[in-house]
């Protein structure tokens, strides 16, 4: 029989109600944060933070040193496999990832049909250290984007308001759409094991675009790429913990709970968990989702949503969090009140 884990994010995802709630928020290494900042600008570019072991592993630590959070998330970005794979990957200062665009078979046939692991020895370096460097309470996560938000970005060459190139390359070529996701959960796959190897001790997919997917295409372009994904890790390692957030994904919440995709599913802030979680199982981890302006907000605001949040979840396992990634204005005293607040509870 296998050892029950101490974590409390890691008893979380077996399935335990845990209280105080442990806490982590989506990018919490990142542009709020003054040291962030000046590591950032001993870096050179984004993918060279990225991809140096030392920087990434100081960045990834920053915001454990400053808050305690019950787990650190790597450090690094959902557009390393595209890069890996073969495809033009840079990131414009205010405008965020500019790629080559990829539209027919012809410039996929440019890229590795399978991820050469080898080009992300850094990522997996930096697992490492912080395998190693981490304080023994904290739980080391790895993340991927999901397939259908990682082909977004590789279709349109850059971010886009409703994913309307990849939405339309899903209707006019299908075979090309389903070529392009078939890559990529084998990459994702592929990427994860490797990222739990390197001492992840469970992984986070984020599917950051599934608001903009129509019923029509949700299963083929989100759902079931993301189930493959999961069941691919947990067959090559049983132990792998996954949690999955899905951006906009909450009218198919109850269907990704009774398909078993992933051990928590992650609430983004415009679902009431008051009003989701009684049709949950109640052995169904959770994690979420405060609305990231409300913890800019501060004061009243701030208070409320997490009271809210607490009533909801109390005896569920649940990890607290917020609805989506924090935001660069956020003020770090807000951060340090929101923890004293839910761990106070």
């Amino acid at each position: 029989m296998s050892e029950r884990p101490t974590k409390p994010i890691l008893r979380v995802l077996e399935g335990e109600p845990v209280w105080p709630l442990p806490i982590w928020i989506m990018r919490q290494a990142g542009r709020y944060l003054p040291e962030y900042r000046e590591t950032r600008s001993q870096a050179g570019s984004f993918l060279d933070l990225c991809y140096t072991p030392r920087l990434a592993e100081e960045v990834t630590l920053q915001p454990i040193r400053r808050f305690g959070f019950d787990a650190a998330i790597l450090f690094s970005d959902i557009l390393v496999i595209p890069h890996a794979l073969g495809q033009d990957v840079r990131f414009v200062e205010n405008e965020g990832p500019k790629l080559d665009p990829i539209s027919n078979a012809a410039d996929l046939s440019r890229l590795a049909d399978e991820l050469p692991l080898s080009r992300l020895d850094p990522v997996f370096e930096t697992l490492d250290r912080l395998s190693k460097s981490l304080p023994r309470e904290t739980t080391l996560l790895g993340f991927c984007g999901a397939p259908w938000t990682v082909a977004s970005y590789m279709i349109a060459g850059k971010g886009t308001p409703d994913q309307a190139p990849a939405r339309l390359t899903a209707y006019r070529d299908p075979a090309f759409m389903d070529r392009l996701i078939d890559i990529l959960v084998r990459a994702s796959t592929d990427y994860l094991i490797r990222q739990i190897d390197a001492g992840a001790e469970a992984v986070q997919l984020f599917e950051s675009f599934g608001a903009a997917l129509p019923p029509a295409l949700f299963d083929r372009l989100s759902l079931d790429p993301i189930r493959r994904i999961v069941t691919g890790l947990k067959e090559a390692r049983p132990n792998a913990r996954v949690i999955v957030f899905v951006r906009g994904g909450g009218a198919h919440l109850h269907r990704f709970a009774a398909a078993g995709v992933g051990d928590a599913l992650a609430l983004d802030w415009t679902l009431d968990p008051a009003l989701v979680l009684p049709d949950l199982p109640g052995d169904v981890a959770t994690q979420g989702n405060l609305d990231p302006l409300a913890l800019i907000a501060g004061g009243d605001a701030l208070h409320r949503g997490i009271d809210h949040i607490l009533h909801a979840v109390r005896g569920r396992p649940h990890i607290f969090n917020l609805g989506h990634g924090i935001l660069p204005e956020t003020p770090t005293d807000h951060v340090a009140e929101l923890i004293a607040r839910v761990r106070g509870a």
